[in-house]
Parts: C-alpha cells; sequence; structure tokens
C-alpha cells in the first residue's frame, strides 16, 4: 500500500511535487488516519513561508528527503479525517477526527493522553511543539462540530480562532494605549484585508466598537473586502495618505511585505504598536531592519490560548470561542449574501493546481479551497 503526498521544497515554495511513498506497518500505540478532506489557504503559506523560524516543517518531517537532504517538507493543514487502522485500543477503526494533517492521503498518530472529548498526537518528534497543534478532535464530542458544515470548519475554524485571539490579545493589553485619547478612536489597520484571518479579526474588532478597522489591500479586491461591511474603511497599499499621520494607531500585519511595513511605519508617526501575523506577500517577505516606530512583534496564538486557558478555564474558554464562531459563520455563510463560496479540488493534480493558485495570490478572495489527496 502506497501513500500519497504533496511535498514542497522549503526553500522555493514554488517548487511542488507529488509523492507516493509506501505506507509503513503501525507499530503498537499507532493509528492510521485517512484524511477526508483539508482546506488550504493563505495561512498555509503562511505555515510555509515561517516553517523554519516557528518550526511548521517539523510536524510532518520528511528526514533525507530530496536533494540536498531534508529540502522537502509537508505544509500543516486544517482538516477532517477517519481512523482506517488502529493498533491503539482506545481509538477505534471508523473513529472521525478533527485536527492538523499533513497535505497527504493519510498520516500515522500516535495516540495519548486520551480522553472522551480529544487525544494527542505524542509522537516522540511532537514533543516539543506547541500542544495546541498536537490535538485531535473526536467529532462525536466536539462543541463545534456539525456534519453538515465540515468544509466551513476546516477553511475558517483554525483561522477564526487566531482572529478571535488577535482581538483578544490586544484588548486584553488595552490596545498598547492607542485608546488613551478619549478624543479619537484607535486606527487599526489590517493588511491582507482579503484574506480570511484578516476579515474574521475585523469581525471581531468591529463588534468592540469604539475603534476604527481599515482594511488594507490590493486594488483587485477592494470591492470584495467593502462588500463584507466588517471594515469601517477599505484602502489600497498606495492610499496611506488616507490615514491621518498622527492617528493613534496598530498595525495588524497579515501579509509581511516588508517594503510596506516600511512604509506603513514612516508615515504612522501615531503607531502604538505593529503586530506580525502572516506572511500571504511570499515574494516580499523581509526584516525590521531601519523601521521607524515600534518594533514588529510577532504573534503566537498558542501564547494566548495558554494565558486565557490558565485564567478562565478551558470550559470558559471553549465556551466563548464556540459562541463567537457560531455567529461569525452564520454570517459567512448567509444564503443570501456570503462571504465564501467552498471549491472542490480531489486528486493530486488538482491539489497541487489548487497550492499553486494560493500561493500565487491569484485565486478569487471569495473562494474556499478544499482539497482531498
Amino acid at each position: 500500500m502506497h501513500n500519497t503526498e504533496l511535498w514542497i521544497n522549503k526553500q522555493r515554495l514554488d517548487q511542488s511535487a507529488i509523492q507516493t511513498p509506501p505506507c509503513a506497518p503501525l507499530q503498537p500505540g499507532q493509528v492510521r488516519v485517512q484524511i477526508e478532506r483539508f482546506a488550504f489557504t493563505s495561512n498555509n503559506v503562511t505555515y510555509a513561508a515561517m516553517g523554519d523560524a516557528m518550526a511548521y516543517w517539523q510536524f510532518y518531517p520528511l528526514p533525507g528527503a530530496g536533494e540536498p537532504p531534508g529540502a522537502w517538507g509537508r505544509i500543516p493543514v486544517w482538516g477532517f479525517g477517519t481512523v482506517s487502522e488502529s493498533c491503539c485500543p482506545e481509538v477505534p477503526v471508523g473513529e472521525h477526527l478533527y485536527g492538523y494533517f499533513p497535505m497527504s492521503h493519510s498520516v500515522v498518530l500516535t495516540p495519548g493522553r486520551i480522553s472522551a472529548a480529544h487525544w494527542f498526537d505524542v509522537a516522540e518528534h511532537r514533543a516539543a511543539l506547541p500542544v495546541v497543534y498536537n490535538q485531535y478532535l473526536r467529532t462525536a464530542q466536539d462543541p463545534f462540530y456539525r456534519a453538515d458544515t465540515e468544509d466551513v470548519q476546516a477553511l475558517l475554524r483554525p483561522l477564526f480562532i487566531t482572529s478571535w485571539l488577535i482581538d483578544d490579545f490586544l484588548a486584553d493589553n488595552d490596545y498598547f494605549g492607542a485608546g488613551a485619547d478619549a478624543q479619537r478612536r484607535p486606527v487599526l489597520l489590517l493588511s491582507s484585508a482579503s484574506s480570511k484571518t484578516a476579515f474574521g479579526t475585523a469581525f471581531q474588532l468591529r463588534r468592540r466598537g469604539g475603534l476604527e478597522v481599515v482594511g488594507l489591500t490590493s486594488a483587485a479586491n477592494v470591492g470584495f473586502c467593502a462588500s463584507l461591511g466588517c471594515y469601517d474603511r477599505v484602502l489600497r497599499y498606495d492610499q496611506l495618505d488616507q490615514i491621518a499621520t498622527d492617528a493613534p494607531a496598530i498595525y495588524v500585519d497579515f501579509a509581511g511585505n516588508a517594503a510596506f511595513r516600511q512604509q506603513l511605519h514612516a508615515h504612522c508617526q501615531g503607531l502604538r504598536y505593529s503586530c506580525s501575523i502572516g506572511g500571504t506577500h511570499v515574494q516580499a517577505l523581509g526584516g525590521a531592519k531601519g523601521l521607524e516606530g515600534p518594533k514588529p512583534v510577532l504573534f503566537f496564538a498558542p501564547a494566548q490560548i495558554k494565558k486565557r486557558s490558565a485564567e478562565w478555564g478551558a470550559a470558559t474558554l471553549t465556551e466563548r470561542l464556540v459562541r463567537d464562531w457560531s455567529a461569525f459563520a452564520s454570517t459567512v455563510t448567509r444564503p443570501e449574501a456570503p462571504w465564501m463560496t467552498v471549491q472542490h479540488h480531489h486528486g493530486a493534480d488538482a491539489a497541487q493546481a489548487a497550492y499553486r493558485l494560493v500561493l500565487q495570490g491569484r485565486g478569487d478572495p471569495r473562494l474556499g479551497h478544499i482539497l482531498s489527496l
């Protein structure tokens, strides 16, 4: 039996390859999960772009793969799968799961810390990685789960949780003083405003009130972003002059475009905080050398999850997330004006083509891509 996998060159993300390595026999305690569907979005491009810096390549390593050795990797994705083979008595064949998978037809996992609601992959190579990515939810006990919305969950649930945590983090830190002037609303500037994590963040920020949420995007995506209704204003990247230079501002950067970051920092003299989230502009990534104003700080969602879990307890955190997720998902999937249309890609060639489309940023922002290998 062979697996089908999509490999990516870690240093040349535009280079991808379909591979069919043989499936290794299971060891005691392991399970094999058939990955039925997974989402691919610009967030996954960020996983690849920051794969070395933030250890995303380490979840599903390919030791010695390619030339030079270790040059190729598998991008982690969020999706659904079913246990097809089990050497773990507590995880039966047929169990349906939501979690963090490789871009593959199947994967071998090592369940541990097993409860009625979830279990964790306790494989040795994942022990030091963020625990939130090692958790597999048993859909029969998952408060987020609905069988008829698996596509939307795969596409938006992990992104919305990041969006929710960004909004919570900024509020938790009192907007870093940007709201200190009672006469002026803080300006929240979100780059790559058409991306799903960005508009999820805007959705949450707008619900709080008292903020001006400004989406920054390309000319081609202005209309789409404006149609969502979650931004107070939508500006092209070349319209920074429409932001008051002295406005108390926060920059939430989903694009990672180094040249634009320089421009924004130079223009926004009232910038209080610069938050780096992603890297949708893969070809324009760069450092912060010589940057005016506050140094960009990389936002790491698991740290805010850990903080809130300790403060509120896991049950309260889940309750709040599920409540807000329900409001967001209902808005995004309104039949009369949906924010997103799902497009399915079946088979290796179709999945590879969808990967290239998202990587190049040429896709329709209203499309959500669901892949299966």
